[in-house]
């Protein structure tokens, strides 16, 4: 990251991220000069946005000046705030997954790429912490659920959504007994096996241990009950939030990621009072943590999720 102006405490240094993927899907990251800010830990590449120009541009510029790569593509992942003692930070995070030539240090700094999974292996500026999560996150988040409770219509449900490629599935089921939801999550846990999705459960984390689940959503109600994270790494912790209060709770305990909404209206709950795209965007501007939207939306709105600062789409009937 060229940028090394340290502003005063006020203000915040705008910097234009890239988190490169390349067809392997491994991430280039890049060793910081030991005399910057934040000196000798491992960043992903980039630099300061400069007065009149955009945040894209000043993206494209950062890696052509530090790699000698052209990007063709890159599509926003997250923004985040954070507060050094001697420097505020606002990390503008774009996914670059298009570019002309190969990545190389032209100002010395090593670089390395690193498959998404073991980044966390790596020391990186407390700043670039939620960053190592949103990359390791897809861009959709399917929820299974079926008003009725039909244990043959949610299997089936599932096995399609596994068909799909969908790879981060919440087992929500709330119409299901306590015994039907655990027969049903032992079912899908199996299932999944060889597939490489990841199965979240709506349950206590000794249940999702149990059953090898790769950790569990918590309704808004429990994560206002809570204290502390529920369960560490490499579980995934996730929370329904539907305002800034539920937002700030979940950022409090660290969840890996939140899901926020109903953005719009959804068929289930016509007339409901719901956020809108620019209270979606204003609540999710004020978090760190990843942000899926939910409620009326399909995966055709990934792109306006993106945009609005949201990590993906989550959603019951969007998805099969």
């Amino acid at each position: 990251m060229a940028a090394q102006v340290i502003p005063s405490q006020s203000s915040a240094l705008h910097v234009a991220v890239g988190v490169i993927k390349n067809c392997d899907s491994k991430i280039l990251i890049s060793k910081r000069n030991k005399s910057a800010h934040q000196g000798n830990l491992w960043e992903f590449p980039g630099g300061k946005v400069e007065p009149g120009e955009s945040v894209r541009d000043a993206l494209f510029r950062e890696l052509r000046e530090e790699l000698g790569i052209q990007v063709s593509h890159a599509t926003p992942l997250i923004k985040v705030k954070h507060s050094y003692p001697d420097l505020n930070v606002l990390l503008d995070v774009w996914l670059v997954a298009s570019f002309d030539g190969q990545p190389k240090g032209l100002e010395g700094q090593e670089t390395a790429w690193v498959e998404s999974d073991r980044l966390t292996l790596y020391k990186f500026p407390s700043a670039n912490l939620p960053i190592l999560t949103a990359v390791r996150l897809p861009n959709f988040y399917a929820i299974l659920d079926d008003e009725r409770g039909d244990q043959t219509v949610l299997r089936d449900r599932f096995a399609r959504l596994i068909d799909y490629g969908l790879d981060f599935i919440r087992i929500r089921a709330k119409s299901l007994s306590q015994t039907s939801y655990v027969d049903l999550a032992t079912w899908a846990c199996e299932y999944a096996v060889g597939s490489g999705a990841k199965i979240i459960l709506n349950a206590e984390p000794e249940l999702a241990i149990r059953l090898g689940a790769a950790g569990i959503h918590l309704d808004s109600a429990r994560l206002m009950e809570l204290t502390v994270k529920p369960m560490t790494s490499p579980f995934w912790i996730a929370a329904s939030c539907h305002n800034k209060t539920e937002l700030k709770q979940a950022e409090k305990l660290a969840v890996d990621f939140a899901v926020l909404g109903p953005v719009l209206d959804t068929p289930s709950h016509p007339g409901a009072c719901t956020l809108t795209w620019r209270g979606f965007e204003n609540l999710v501007a004020d978090t760190r943590s990843p942000v899926y939207g939910i409620g009326g939306l399909r995966r055709s709105d990934l792109m306006r999720i993106q945009q609005a600062g949201g990590q993906g789409v989550a959603g019951i009937s969007g998805f099969a």
